[in-house]
């Protein structure tokens, strides 16, 4: 698409450090809108959405801040529907992860209304698939991918008008690297498509995001839900849960250029961003680096 949308959604609701909700702001700063303008695209700054504040509570029956990260849910959910029903691409700026249970929900809606398969890649250090049962925190952003399988309270499985939003074969899951005791047994019941980091250092980056994409149709929509902690926090120590040993700039590089040469994008969160735990914003800076080169920045021009 040459038109492109972004959405702040300043909220750590659902995080278990505060300051994500300073990201999209850091996104601005580091020149986000500029840079992708100058691909040639169209952008447009929807400005930022407003939910509840951060209570800062203790969870209850396993889930921390439901009813308020419900809230930014269903806000984001909407946003994001309003973006793609007006045919432009939206750019969700987290917040915290948790907010991909609403805008992914909204691509599943919006995907069915259109006839179109959803592909997934979920780019992040951590599986995000524990559930009440099995969390040993309650925060929601280790969740968002459970709830969308349809493994979660019904507030949120059912955003997208249908239980599951997501079959597990619709996601894949790269650059994995921690992942709690419970939820190793539910990702493998589950059958969710994992590349983890130790698959990556046996076969490769290229190799890995290749079979991630493998199988994409013509007319199937692909979205990038990227975690920036993804990185390995030697390159982008502005976030909450940093674990080492993920992937290096070059292969984050290939991540998105793989993605971009698809033809396929249809809608991005860049979540997770946390300034307050960042080092003169260079974690934001990579990120937008990073978002250009999703977005189609070369070195050179290729057949």
């Amino acid at each position: 698409m040459s038109r492109v949308t972004l959405i702040g959604a300043p909220t750590d609701i659902g995080a278990s450090t505060r300051g994500a909700g300073m990201g999209p702001e850091a996104l601005r700063v580091a020149g986000l809108v500029a840079r992708l303008r100058a691909l040639g695209l169209a952008v447009t700054d929807a400005g930022n959405l407003a939910g509840p504040p951060n209570p800062w509570r203790r969870p209850v029956r396993g889930h921390r801040h439901l009813r308020e990260v419900t809230a930014w849910c269903q806000t984001t959910h909407d946003a994001v529907l309003a973006v793609l029903r007006a045919g432009s691409l939206p750019l969700l700026m987290g917040g915290d992860h948790s907010l991909a249970i609403g805008s992914v929900s909204a691509l599943a809606r919006h995907c069915r209304e259109q006839g179109r398969r959803l592909r997934v890649i979920w780019l992040d250090a951590h599986a995000d698939f524990n559930t009440a049962r099995l969390t040993p925190s309650g925060n929601l952003h280790g969740m968002p991918a459970a709830c969308l399988c349809g493994l979660g309270p019904a507030a949120l499985t059912g955003l997208s008008g249908m239980v599951p939003a997501l079959a597990p074969d619709d996601i894949r899951q790269v650059g994995i690297r921690s992942v709690d005791e419970g939820e190793k047994q539910l990702v493998l019941d589950t059958g969710l498509r994992v590349f983890d980091m130790r698959r990556i250092d046996e076969l490769g980056m290229r190799a890995v995001m290749a079979q991630a994409l493998a199988g994409l149709g013509p007319e199937d929509h692909l979205h990038l839900s990227f975690d920036v902690d993804f990185l390995d926090p030697a390159i982008a120590p502005g976030v909450g849960t940093p674990v080492r040993g993920g992937p290096d700039y070059r292969e984050a590089q290939l991540c998105m250029e793989m993605i971009a040469d698809t033809g396929r994008l249809g809608s991005v969160d860049l979540v997770e961003l946390n300034p307050a735990l960042d080092e003169r914003n260079r974690s934001a800076e990579l990120a937008v680096e990073l978002m250009e080169s999703l977005f189609g920045k070369r070195t050179l021009l290729r057949r």
